[in-house]
């Protein structure tokens, strides 16, 4: 069983990533890595880094990359921007990252996915196709 000291301390790290992770999916747009991440925590972004890690099962940097894709993936169905514009407005600051890192992720390109998405979430309201539609944590895509 843990100290006293030890338990409070987890708990203090626990809040300090809970407020991380809730800045991520505020500010997924703004230039966010783990150092600025870490000096807002008060943590050193080597105990940042172990501690989301432990706590989410992915590091800092996948976390924000999946809310990128997951605004970049509402961005395609709305079907109004290029995907350069998209990339661009979910901060991402590297097309062909983006591309790579959606495909990973979604299993298809953000084009191939915009077309695809039109046609499956027809009429499906939106906050419904939002969630069907949401990229899948700590696995790849499946191949196929």
């Amino acid at each position: 069983m843990p100290s006293r000291p030890a338990a409070a301390t987890t708990l203090r790290d626990l809040a300090r990533l809970r407020r991380v992770k809730d800045r991520i999916d505020r500010e997924y747009a703004q230039p966010l890595d783990v150092e600025a991440l870490a000096r807002g925590a008060h943590m050193s972004a080597g105990h940042l880094s172990r501690q989301f890690r432990l706590a989410y099962g992915e590091s800092v940097h996948a976390y924000l990359m999946t809310r990128r894709i997951e605004r970049a993936m509402a961005l395609l169905r709305r079907g109004d921007l290029s995907v350069t514009a998209i990339c661009f407005a979910v901060g991402c600051s590297s097309l062909g990252t983006f591309s790579t890192r959606f495909t990973e992720l979604v299993g298809m390109s953000p084009s191939v996915y915009r077309r695809e998405a039109a046609q499956a979430t027809a009429g499906i309201p939106s906050c419904v196709a939002r969630q069907v539609t949401r990229p899948i944590r700590n696995r790849e895509a499946p191949s196929g």
